[in-house]
């Protein structure tokens, strides 16, 4: 049985890979740096939790001691806390093919459309060198670029145009004049097969992609009636100016860990359009790629999907509101201190004690608050905030049950706030 590895094994690309070469009967192990998300993913695969930036060329030896086929799905957006674009892109695709040399391993290098070391972002300049890297070995290879890929999981920009198209009564118009061609993941992950079997000759670069093309407002609107939402009511324009703002503070909360698809490089992407050329795949002997309606019609349209997309809206929305609510909580103890000191000692809390309750607590209330926005931390935050809310509510009930009938409702307002952090709790999952 033929052997294959799968690099970014559990990311949208890398998964259905994983899946689609394991139903033509390879031996698929998949690697990723996040164990956790692996298992969750694909529970039943073989994984190798490696940083794919970390691994020597001797390591990759190893690792690849036996294996056929090495697909290369990994990949990053743009450069964060959490990703190192010329690491991932770069570094890691020279000590690959170093490793590979002399073997009779092939390698199916999973690009994207438009790439070039010219390019506008560093996302695509970084890729082209990690193609130059490659073409440039002796290794057996195939790249392959596909444009914006549908999948029936989301994530990144098909989560965000979801999204969009889940938007009450409205539909962003943003950036009009770019055009969009999208390929359905299964498409990609058979031409990967196709690659790995050998059907497609080494040294093919190909576009994969369906033939046309349309406008982001009209996929959006393809997206809304695949969703079964009602048709808007308006067009909201989004001026440039407006889009780019959003998108530096989409890159600033990338050094947070947030990896939003509105950040810098996906907005150059998509304002230079998302196309590509199927013809030398179909050329290479490859199947077409199904259309965005077909590809939709293939997806499943159901009370999840609307969910998601509602959801996905409403997150940083969530998360901004427990972030801000913890931080002030905190912040206004400490100004009014000596209110909260009257109040303690009232019903029976003095000296030391009064004190350490009302810092302690106010410093809790800040460090959560903060702790919330570093995205590695969120779940973390979010648990911490419903146990702190519920040791808020027992010992509060303990010293001053009272509390419980006041008019401002002190005690009755921790509960929206704790549901909230489970609600947060639950859509903190990136995967």
């Amino acid at each position: 049985m033929a052997r294959a590895v799968v690099l970014g094994g559990y990311g949208l690309i890398g998964s259905a890979c994983m899946r689609a070469l394991a139903e033509a009967g390879f031996d698929v192990i998949g690697m990723g740096r996040n164990e956790r998300v692996a298992r969750q993913v694909i529970p039943q695969a073989e994984w190798l939790i490696r940083d794919l930036t970390r691994v020597d060329t001797h390591e990759w030896r190893k690792i690849l001691r036996g294996v056929d086929v090495v697909v290369n799905a990994a990949g990053a957006l743009q450069e964060s806390a959490r990703d190192d674009l010329s690491g991932i892109h770069e570094t890691m695709a020279m000590r690959l093919v170093s490793a590979l040399e002399g073997s009779s391993a092939r390698l199916v290098q999973i690009s994207a459309a438009g790439v070039s070391e010219d390019a506008s972002t560093e996302f695509f300049r970084s890729k082209a060198r990690g193609d130059a890297a490659i073409q440039a070995s002796g290794v057996r290879w195939v790249i392959l670029r596909p444009t914006l890929v549908l999948s029936p999981s989301a994530y990144g920009g098909t989560a965000l145009l979801r999204a969009a198209a889940a938007l009450p009564m409205v539909s962003p118009a943003i950036l009009p004049a770019a055009q969009i061609q999208t390929v359905f993941v299964d498409d990609l992950a058979q031409a990967v097969v196709h690659s790995a079997r050998g059907e497609v000759a080494s040294g093919t670069i190909a576009d994969i992609t369906e033939k046309g093309s349309r406008s982001l407002p009209e996929t959006v609107d393809a997206l809304r009636r695949w969703l079964g939402f009602p048709a808007p009511r308006f067009r909201l324009p989004i001026p440039v100016a407006g889009l780019w703002f959003l998108s530096r503070v989409a890159d600033g909360l990338g050094w947070l860990g947030w990896r939003s698809p509105l950040r810098s490089n996906a907005i150059h992407a998509l304002q230079g359009g998302v196309r590509g050329n199927p013809a030398t795949w179909e050329a290479a002997g490859g199947s077409a790629c199904r259309s965005l309606e077909d590809s939709l019609a293939t997806l499943p349209s159901t009370l999840q999907e609307r969910w998601f997309a509602r959801a996905y809206l409403m997150f940083p929305i969530i998360i901004a509101l427990l972030s801000f609510f913890w931080l002030s909580s905190g912040i206004v103890a400490l100004i009014g201190f000596d209110a909260a000191q009257r109040l303690l000692v009232e019903h029976g809390v003095v000296g030391a004690a009064a004190s350490t309750v009302i810092v302690g607590g106010a410093l809790a209330d800040m460090a959560l608050g903060a702790a919330l926005l570093w995205r590695p931390w969120t779940r973390h935050a979010c648990l911490g905030m419903i146990l702190l809310s519920v040791a808020y509510l027992i010992g509060g009930t303990l010293v001053a049950p009272d509390l419980w009938a006041d008019p401002a409702g002190p005690f009755v307002k921790v509960l929206p706030g704790t549901g909230l952090a489970l609600v947060a709790l639950g859509l903190a999952n990136e995967r």
